[in-house]
């Protein structure tokens, strides 16, 4: 008799956990793994049968009382025997008692709700190359990584339900990255980042306290060769006040993806202005209610797999 058994992921787990949804074909960041294992190590599940890893998910407890569930999966061959459902289960039950969100496939949402699961919104990831974007007169865009991150950790916090500061840190300053800050006044007022996915790059999170301050965020982020040149600064010094323009249209060369809440119309128009085409679309599921968060600045989500 095979025995099956769910347990807590080690961090060499978490890669291999990285390497099935590439092949799923989620275009996880190149990395990513490293950011979310540190935001709650002991969240992360694997299945495996006679001691080979078959099924994973991500259950991440995030503050007090919410949760997120991400990388649900099972290896192919095992698929139909009961082995994702009951990895499924522990990571429920592992956020007992919180308010838990996840990202849903088309094809597991009524599954989600059977689990008490209900639609919040619906993400819409859009594809493509960037290009003639606008550049506000007078934002001030900074490199992330050159602003006091007890800033940029208060304005994240609007639009999540809860501190995140491990993962954001990480996210901010893994190799490869480009992160930007809009500054008004001194006050941070937009957030962006960039990161290989593979052969293409995603970005997320794009938040923004107006639409003209998330596309010149966009505009920022729009380079030659994507964030690929290893070395390579987005902004000479740090910082870079930018006057009024256009992006050329062929000023990126790696085709991006952004996950763009589709109810937000000034964001899908700013998606569609970018040049960029709509894919495939996941749904935004909570067990409780919608958190409050600022979900008018939200022109594109952090990460599917951990909000």
């Amino acid at each position: 008799m095979a025995e099956f058994r769910v347990s807590a992921a080690s961090a060499d787990d978490v890669r291999v956990i990285a390497g099935w949804a590439v092949a799923e074909g989620w275009n996880p960041g190149d990395g990513d793994e490293s950011a979310f294992f540190p935001a709650d190590p002991g969240g992360f599940l694997v299945g495996r049968l006679d001691g080979r890893p078959i099924t994973s998910i991500s259950a991440i407890r995030y503050g007090t009382g919410h949760g997120f569930i991400g990388l649900y999966l099972t290896v192919p061959e095992f698929r139909g025997r009961g082995f994702g459902y009951r990895t499924w289960q522990a990571g429920i039950e592992r956020l007992a008692g919180r308010n838990i969100g996840l990202d849903g496939v088309v094809a597991q949402q009524d599954n989600y709700r059977k689990s008490g699961f209900r639609d919040a919104w619906t993400t819409t990831r859009y594809q493509g190359v960037l290009g003639g974007l606008r550049r506000d007169t007078g934002i001030e865009v900074t490199d992330a990584r050159s602003v006091a991150f007890t800033d940029l950790a208060a304005y994240d916090r609007r639009f999540f339900p809860a501190e995140r500061d491990a993962f954001l840190a990480l996210w901010i300053t893994l190799p490869g990255r480009r992160a930007v800050v809009a500054r008004r006044g001194g006050a941070v007022v937009g957030f962006a980042a960039r990161r290989p996915a593979g052969d293409v790059d995603r970005i997320g999170p794009l938040f923004a306290d107006s639409p003209e301050i998330a596309e010149s965020l966009l505009a920022s982020l729009s380079v030659p060769g994507g964030v690929r040149p290893a070395g390579a600064e987005l902004i000479s010094g740090g910082t870079a006040l930018l006057g009024g323009g256009v992006v050329p249209a062929a000023g990126d060369e790696v085709p991006v993806m952004i996950d763009v809440p589709a109810g937000h119309q000034e964001a899908v128009r700013l998606a569609e202005r970018a040049g960029l085409k709509a894919a495939w679309d996941t749904a935004r599921m909570y067990t409780g209610g919608v958190p409050e968060i600022d979900r008018a600045g939200i022109y594109a989500v952090t990460s599917l797999e951990l909000g």
